[in-house]
Order: C-alpha cells, then sequence, then structure tokens
C-alpha cells in the first residue's frame, strides 16, 4: 500500500512557504506605500518639518498595526526625512532647499546622460512610447485647463493621470539609455527626490504645465533625429528648470 503521508507532508511544507512568501510580499508592499504615502505628506508641506509622529496616532490612521508603521519610519529615517527618538516618537526633518538644489543637480547631469545614450540607442517602439507618453501629458493640460477655466474643480482629478505619463516619459528615455548602472542610480536618487516635488509645484501653475510639455516634445524630437547632444543639454536644462521651480517653492515655505 502507497504511504501518502510523506508527500502530504511536503505539499503542505511547499504549501507553507509559498504562503510565508506572499505574506512577506504583502508585509512589503505595504510597507512601501505606507513610507511613500508619509513621505510625499512631508514633501508636499502636509505634515511640516519639526512634527512629531507617534506609531499609535499612525497606526490608527492608516488602519494597520504598529509593525509596518514602525518599518516605515525606518524607511523614512534611511532616507533622511525623519529622525527617529527612543520613546518620543518620529520627528520630521524634512529638506532644506539646499538639499534638493543639490538633489536636482545632480539629476540633471544623470538624466542628461540617459538622453545623450538613448538618442543613439532608441528603438522605434520606444519613440513610440514616448509619444503616448507626450499625448496623454497633453490631454491631461487641456483637461487641467478647462476645469480650472469653468471654476469648478481645479483640474487635482487630472494631476494623477499626466503625473504617470511625465513618469513614463523619463521611465523610457531612462531604459532606452541601455545602462542599468545609471538606471539604477537614478531608481535611488528618486526614492529620496521623488518626481512628486516637481508634480506639486507644476500642478499650481497653467504656465508652467505648458511650458514643460513643450520642452518634452523638444527632448523627443531631438531623440526623434538621433540628435544625442542637443537631446543631451535639452534634458539637462528640463531637469535644473524643474530643480529651480522646486527650490524656490522650500525656500519660500522656509521663510
Amino acid at each position: 500500500m502507497l504511504d501518502l503521508d510523506p508527500l502530504a507532508s511536503q505539499m503542505d511544507t511547499t504549501s507553507g512557504t509559498v504562503g510565508l512568501v506572499t505574506e512577506t510580499a504583502e508585509r512589503r508592499a505595504l510597507v512601501d506605500k505606507l513610507a511613500s504615502d508619509l513621505q510625499r505628506r512631508v514633501l508636499n508641506g502636509d505634515i511640516p518639518s519639526g512634527t512629531r509622529l507617534r506609531q499609535n496616532a499612525l497606526a490608527a490612521e492608516f488602519g494597520v498595526s504598529r509593525t509596518p508603521i514602525r518599518e516605515a519610519l525606518r524607511k523614512l529615517q534611511a532616507e533622511g526625512l525623519i529622525e527617529l527618538q527612543p520613546h518620543r516618537g518620529a520627528l520630521v526633518r524634512g529638506l532644506s532647499p539646499r538639499e534638493i538644489r543639490q538633489a536636482y543637480e545632480v539629476r540633471a547631469e544623470l538624466e542628461a546622460l540617459a538622453a545623450e545614450l538613448a538618442a543613439m540607442r532608441i528603438r522605434h517602439d520606444e519613440l513610440d512610447q514616448l509619444n503616448q507618453a507626450q499625448e496623454q501629458f497633453r490631454e491631461g493640460l487641456a483637461r487641467t485647463v478647462e476645469a480650472r477655466e469653468q471654476g469648478g474643480d481645479t483640474g487635482g482629478n487630472q494631476a494623477a493621470r499626466w503625473g504617470r505619463a511625465n513618469d513614463q516619459f523619463h521611465q523610457v528615455i531612462q531604459e532606452a539609455a541601455g545602462n542599468d548602472v545609471l538606471v539604477e542610480q537614478l531608481e535611488h536618487l528618486h526614492r529620496s527626490f521623488p518626481r512628486d516635488l516637481s508634480r506639486i509645484v507644476l500642478s499650481e501653475s497653467t504656465p508652467l504645465l505648458r511650458a514643460n510639455v513643450l520642452e518634452h516634445e523638444e527632448i523627443v524630437a531631438a531623440l526623434e533625429r538621433r540628435d544625442a547632444a542637443a537631446a543631451r543639454e535639452l534634458m539637462r536644462r528640463h531637469v535644473r528648470h524643474a530643480g529651480e521651480l522646486v527650490t524656490l517653492r522650500f525656500e519660500q515655505r522656509a521663510v
């Protein structure tokens, strides 16, 4: 008679392992989401510098236990946004205008290099993706302007749409550069200084949004004609311009 117990035991072990992996992935995703939400609120000023974050209060607000909150706060501490103080909670440090300016200076050079490399390596399907992102950006801008002119919704519902299009635009160029080390460095930089910073500033001004669309179109044109030097300079100016706007916003907030 065939003994099924070892097989059943193996299945139970496999099932338990899969369940543990799934649970770990879900917990990590939750921690990332909590950290991202808190980061965004700190960076856009909803949670001012000097605020004390209490784990119990955050756990109640998000409807989770203290464990993922504690892990999310540790992530933010590693990124320099908060300072964990024993028995006193987490103190929001925020970012200084100097840190913002320096980060955008570095990002401008890295993204400029990505654009230069992409001009030499970009495929036709990637150019199609860029044009699709631009079309979504233009449509989101048009709806934002229309909403503002009607005096109702300020167009906030479109911010996420053109924000995603903007992210796709930059991501396609970085991937087209074909340099994994470069992409990794940019991803690290964006975790500490996300594009939400420039998105917040741009969303407040229709002229700035329009200028941003035109800057994108100039970059696409340079990539299409394989002009590496122009693509590099246009991207460098594009990112530096965004950095200047964000830095000014933080300087005004600090006054």
